[in-house]
């Protein structure tokens, strides 16, 4: 039987190389951080989700080492059975502080936080109302649901609304998006969001994964930068990103919304816990937040300062304030290339394609980070208008 489909696999496989859209892993030799080993060679790493530089930090490192010598290496069970640790009660508390929502469940990942909402909350009796550019997590995790769905175009509050009278019928209403969507940079309108939620009696979810840690005046995320900390139901986000860069996610909301994720989310309820040195380490993410913001102003100078000059180089950047930089190229075969030629230069770069944009929209995703010197970012700068002038752009 594998025979046929091992022939259909590699018809697909060379397609999408001969279409330049292959998706290739390169072998990192190092830590996590601004600069990297790859290939045996150090080069800028311009394309992690590092964005306050603790996934190698000290502190983070050391918080990680303690908790393996204290509380062992993993759990070994889920939650409800033997899997529950104080520091995991502890961490979830720390959560909800930071984030200002009443209760914090864990997950293995934000992906598996995605999915165990919406099917653990809606029923065919209700209605969830999706952003056109959510990510994959949210998608798939509505799909779970037998909620009648919406969806409503990019940060477009005229559709949203147009949606939510669509599903006005409806027991319960969910609005769900993105606080920042990745792929572009660009901040949900939460406040307008709100008011047409609290306009047509109607939940908030945001996932802020891309957020929370720096953005924000004490880096609580989107719904802090929207003044709208007292008016979202829901919070899911990544432990993978800002707070440490390892792996987990959570789901942070009101009381009741909590209490029954714990007893009915299949992702929670089925899936190991989170390991201890990952959830020691993002207790000490929180305690460096708590008590240095110096982190979030540098990442704030970075972005800035990359955004301003690679602009004046004559690329054409997606505008916002948010240290994702996209540098638009439209073509995949040129985003890929460019991103061998950084890489060639010491500068290691992702050139992203469909489907994980739309087709025609391919791009190079710069990341700043908090971990970038200013040399850094003017090295990463010259060899930008190097390759550009190269490729004839």
């Amino acid at each position: 039987m594998y025979g046929s489909i091992q022939q259909q696999l590699q018809k697909q496989l060379e397609e999408v190389r001969e279409q330049g859209l292959e998706k290739r892993e390169r072998k990192i030799q190092t830590p996590q951080n601004a600069r990297v080993l790859v290939a045996e060679r150090e080069v800028l790493n311009l394309c992690a989700n590092n964005y306050l530089g603790l996934a190698d930090h000290p502190r983070i490192v050391a918080a990680a080492k303690q908790a393996l010598d204290e509380w062992g290496f993993g759990m070994a069970s889920v939650r409800f059975i033997c899997g529950t640790q104080t520091i995991h009660h502890q961490l979830e508390q720390k959560l909800s502080d930071f984030l200002g929502m009443e209760e914090t469940i864990l997950y293995s990942s934000c992906f598996d936080a995605n999915g165990g909402l919406f099917e653990t909350l809606l029923t065919d009796q209700d209605a969830v109302i999706s952003d056109s550019l959510n990510h994959a997590s949210i998608i798939d995790g509505i799909r779970l649901c037998k909620a009648q769905r919406f969806r409503y175009k990019n940060n477009d509050m005229h559709d949203l609304e147009e949606q939510l009278k669509q599903a006005e019928s409806a027991r319960f209403k969910l609005i769900a998006t993105d606080g920042v969507f990745s792929m572009d940079g660009y901040f949900a309108n939460l406040q307008s969001v709100c008011d047409l939620a609290e306009k047509y009696d109607a939940l908030v979810m945001v996932d802020d994964s891309h957020a929370v840690g720096f953005v924000g005046e004490n880096g609580r995320g989107t719904h802090e930068h929207c003044d709208v900390m007292d008016r979202v139901d829901i919070i899911t986000g990544t432990l993978g990103k800002a707070l440490g860069g390892a792996s987990g996610g959570y789901t942070s909301g009101r009381k009741e919304i909590i209490d029954w994720l714990r007893q009915r989310s299949r992702p929670y309820l089925f899936s190991n816990s989170l390991a201890p040195p990952i959830v020691a380490a993002a207790i000490e993410a929180l305690d460096f937040l708590s008590e240095d913001k110096s982190q979030i102003q540098k990442l704030k100078e970075n972005t800035t300062f990359f955004r301003t000059e690679i602009e004046k180089l004559g690329f054409t950047v997606l505008p916002g304030e948010h240290p994702i930089v996209p540098i638009m190229l439209g073509d995949a075969a040129l985003a890929n290339s460019m991103a061998d030629e950084l890489l060639e230069r010491g500068v290691y770069v992702t050139g992203f394609s469909f489907p994980v944009v739309p087709k025609g929209e391919a791009r190079i995703r710069t990341q700043m980070s908090a971990a970038h010197s200013r040399e850094d970012l003017q090295f990463a700068l010259e060899q930008f208008a190097a390759v550009k002038a190269e490729l004839g752009l």
